[in-house]
């Protein structure tokens, strides 16, 4: 099944590609790979909420904005390579957490991200992870993920 036909299995649309917020491109591809940009849980050109996990913005809330930084690195992907169905599956994905000195739950996080390119992609997209607690990301997101997808 092609990764358009599964996108429209599951009823994701994938959203347009965030306009960068300063001196850099969505993604680049290189030797067999797609690189993204960390991405931002940005919807129709704006952040959902702002602020630290564990403290104004709940677990949960910050796990489905992990998966929407997910489908924007997943378009920003499939605009470098020239296509959706040029994407053939997930390397790696490191996700940052905003988090409130006291909350631990980043992977539970970023199993937002993880699960969304697992089911889209299947055992393509079982990958290498990255999840990290930070003090603070751009804009006051909460949230922000990065991925290396494989090129068909």
């Amino acid at each position: 099944m092609s990764v358009a036909a599964r996108l429209d299995e599951l009823g994701i649309e994938l959203p347009a590609v965030a306009a960068p917020v300063a001196a850099y491109v969505p993604a680049v591809v290189h030797g067999g790979l797609v690189y993204t940009s960390g991405q931002l849980p940005f919807v129709d050109g704006a952040l959902p909420a702002t602020g630290k996990v564990g403290a104004e913005i709940d677990a949960a809330d910050a796990q489905g904005y992990a998966r929407t930084c997910a489908l924007n690195a997943l378009a920003a992907a499939a605009q470098a390579a020239g296509g959706i169905d040029q994407i053939a599956g997930v390397l790696r994905v490191g996700g940052f957490v905003a988090s409130d000195p006291s909350f631990t739950g980043q992977p539970a996080v970023v199993n937002g991200a993880s699960e969304v390119l697992g089911e889209i992609f299947g055992d393509a997209g079982k990958h290498a992870r990255a999840a990290v607690g930070v003090a603070s990301l751009p804009l006051d997101t909460p949230v922000e993920v990065e991925v290396t997808f494989i090129l068909a």
